[in-house]
């Protein structure tokens, strides 16, 4: 059955997640109070498996728009037939999805808008609904439950993958571990998606079929021709303190292993882009991106595409997986991951977004994530192991890395949460 699309401007200026009713199928990419929160199922389209799933999926929204009515009276990124969906990291793995909501809210250049989806001839939509305020006072404490790894056997595996390295296997590798929580209550996937963005507006919060987050990488815009990335490798912490917190910064720059890392990742972007956009630019050299809990080194390209056909779903699934989140090259990359991290990342570390039929979107990657099923969550993080890695230094910067879930999952906004 066809579908009936109508987008029109909705007044209502309450952040978008407080929009969100707390549901199995809510649906969320929000960033500086920006972008769309979703709900209900209008159409769920099954990637399948492959490196091909991208293409098909853009091809599957294009047939749906093609036989649908649809009538936006907005004309904003967001607006008509959208789709948010996530990837699963491994072509070969299930678990890809891309949803067609039954509502959308979206805000751009502060616009609030409100897309009904829906089937022809069914009833109409329900009115927009807000989720409860976000919750006060206690709440059960998430339990350690293990990672698939133990530490010691993490730090085998890099040490190995480090050995590897330096024998001209491969140049860089990125190795991650996962983290299992778990509670007495259901995790809520809208309520920790506001802690998250509470705590990084400058992030992408994003919720898709139960995986929740806020990433700083931004893996592809496409807006008309106009196409941006933003590269993330190399990090380091924080310091309350500014004189330390500008050293730490400093160090960053200066650390050849960590520049090694970040020119690997932005490399592995500007091979996809460079052939595609006949202008692209990026930054002269990495920037500085300090983020609450962690500084990374950062590179930004944009360019132009010479194709304007070219869809943004196209363009993701040649990028992934970038050396941000494999290595290189890539092949050899992720060889090793799957000798050596000895877990299923699922959709970590994968595509994570939204897009429209005409081909615009915006995708980041999965990280600073949480896969919830209930009562019980895993987590994740992931490290750029080089020739000039220590072990014990990358277990360091996992932890690091996972203490921003740890913190949102956590009872009280002041406490981070331990082994226990």
């Amino acid at each position: 059955m066809n579908l009936t699309v109508r987008s029109a401007v909705l007044e209502d200026d309450r952040p978008l997640l407080e929009l969100l009713p707390s549901s199995p199928d809510a649906l969320a990419w929000v960033r500086d109070g920006e972008g769309l929160v979703a709900w209900g199922v209008a159409r769920r389209i099954d990637p399948g498996r492959g490196w091909t799933r991208f293409q098909r999926s853009h091809a599957a929204l294009e047939r749906l728009a093609g036989a649908a009515s649809i009538e936006d009276e907005v004309a904003l990124p967001g607006s008509g037939l959208v789709a948010v969906g996530s990837y699963s990291f491994d072509a070969d793995a299930p678990g890809s999805l891309l949803v067609v909501p039954r509502v959308v809210i979206g805000r751009r250049d502060g616009v609030t808008f409100r897309t009904d989806i829906a089937p022809q001839g069914a009833a109409p939509p329900p009115p927009p609904r807000s989720a409860p305020p976000p919750r006060q006072g206690s709440r059960d404490r998430p339990r350690y439950a293990g990672s698939s790894l133990p530490d010691l056997h993490w730090l085998e595996a890099v040490a190995t993958a480090i050995d590897r390295i330096r024998s001209g296997a491969a140049e860089k590798v990125v190795l991650a571990r996962d983290h299992a929580v778990w509670s007495h209550e259901p995790f809520d996937a809208v309520d920790l998606a506001r802690r998250l963005t509470a705590r990084f507006p400058r992030c992408h919060t994003f919720i898709a079929d139960g995986l929740v987050g806020a990433t700083p990488e931004l893996l592809l815009r496409r807006r008309g021709r106009a196409v941006t990335s933003r590269v993330l490798a190399g990090t380091t912490g924080r310091s309350d303190d500014e004189v330390e917190d500008a050293a730490l910064g400093a160090a960053l720059l200066a650390s050849p292993k960590d520049l090694d890392e970040h020119r690997f990742a932005a490399e592995s972007v500007s091979e996809v882009l460079a052939p595609r956009c006949s202008d692209l630019t990026s930054d002269p050299g990495p920037r500085l991106l300090r983020l609450d809990n962690v500084q990374h080194l950062a590179t930004t390209f944009t360019g132009n595409l010479d194709d304007p056909t070219t869809s943004a779903l196209e363009l993701v699934g040649s990028l992934h997986p970038t050396a941000a989140v494999g290595g290189t090259p890539r092949a050899a990359a992720l060889e090793l991951i799957a000798e050596l991290e000895g877990m299923s990342r699922g959709r970590y570390a994968a595509p994570v977004g939204w897009t429209d039929a005409a081909g615009d979107g915006e995708w980041g990657i999965a990280l600073r994530c949480a896969e919830l099923a209930g009562a019980r969550a895993r987590l994740f993080a992931g490290v750029g192991v080089v020739g000039a890695s220590l072990p014990e230094a990358e277990l360091e910067e996992t932890r690091l890395k996972l203490l921003a879930m740890q913190a949102a999952l956590e009872a009280g906004p002041e406490e981070v949460p331990g082994p226990g």
